[in-house]
């Protein structure tokens, strides 16, 4: 067998080198700049014209769901107020009225022996009440 040599060693040296690129400055036609702020100015334009169409859109579709909301109440409101029409109907009938006299208070029709008719007194005078505003110019 043969002797295998060592590879030799070698050593690397790192060295900072400082470069200093604060004098160099890039140089921008001023054409370019003016083509950039363009196009940056109309794609914000373009942009803005894209969030109000989508502000509009969303905006409409959100007043759709609320005005099938007040239609609800509003149905809900209308049949409410024809069962109460025909709740305070019911309660006004004289009939039932006479019912309720009759049946849980025990009141029935007055014999004729027991109504009596009264004269007015003469000179007597039926007085009548007026409200009288204050005038608020003074």
């Amino acid at each position: 067998m043969a002797k295998r040599k060592k590879a030799p060693t070698t050593l690397e040296f790192q060295t900072v080198k400082r470069i200093d690129n604060s004098r160099l400055v890039r140089h921008v036609e001023p054409v370019k700049m003016r083509n950039l702020y363009r196009t940056a100015a109309l794609g914000g334009i373009v942009a803005m014209f894209f969030m109000m169409y989508i502000y509009q859109h969303f905006r409409c579709i959100d007043l759709s769901f609320q005005l099938e909301g007040v239609k609800v109440k509003q149905s809900e409101a209308a049949s409410l107020n024809s069962s109460l029409k025909l709740e305070i109907a019911s309660l006004r009938n004289p009939m039932r009225i006479d019912v309720i006299a009759r049946r849980q208070l025990g009141l029935t029709e007055p014999l004729p022996t027991q109504v009596q008719e009264y004269d007015a007194p003469s000179g007597a005078e039926v007085a009548a009440a007026r409200y009288i505003r204050p005038n608020r110019a003074q």
